[in-house]
């Protein structure tokens, strides 16, 4: 069986936990192209009665593939820590609360140090402008966009009043 080429994706981001928001975006792609990722957010039909029997399989069908599209894709320490959830919105919510609130705290003080890191006076311009690039890019990482006029803005607000002309 060969590989599906959107499970590519999954496969180059394996969810390692301080990635969990480029993964999640990845996951959500992989989902959606196969036509499943409502199964993150929908609970299936409540029984499997006669009127909702194909409604309620086609939903444990695409929850399994989702499942196991998560598993394939998480390190093997996660895979073994979530292998016996029952479906795939327990186990992205497990994940939002081990490592959405990190990201969320790291990103907060990536910020705080942001917006109070300020260029001194006679210290190298360049180093300002790579540690406030860094930082930058640190918030990206995490999974907040800065657009290019706003990391510009904040790079120019950060530099001493030597250069406010």
């Amino acid at each position: 069986m060969s590989e599906h080429p959107i499970t590519k994706i999954l496969n180059e981001n394996r969810l390692e936990g301080p990635n969990f928001n480029e993964w999640l975006r990845n996951l959500r792609i992989v989902l959606t192209f196969d036509k499943i990722a409502y199964v993150l957010q929908n609970a299936p039909p409540h029984t499997p009665l006669a009127e909702n029997g194909v409604a309620y399989q086609k939903h444990k069908d695409d929850d399994t593939q989702a499942k196991c599209v998560m598993l394939a894709s998480m390190n093997s320490q996660l895979q073994k820590q979530h292998e016996n959830y029952d479906n795939a919105a327990s186990i992205l919510l497990h994940l939002t609360e081990l490592f959405g609130e990190r990201n969320r705290n790291v990103r907060f003080t990536v910020v705080n140090e942001l917006v109070k890191t300020k260029h001194v006076r006679g210290t190298p311009v360049h180093q300002h402008g790579l540690k406030m690039i860094g930082l930058i890019e640190q918030i990206q990482d995490l999974g907040f966009e800065l657009d290019a006029e706003l990391s510009q803005d904040l790079l120019l607000s950060s530099l001493d009043d030597s250069f406010s002309h």
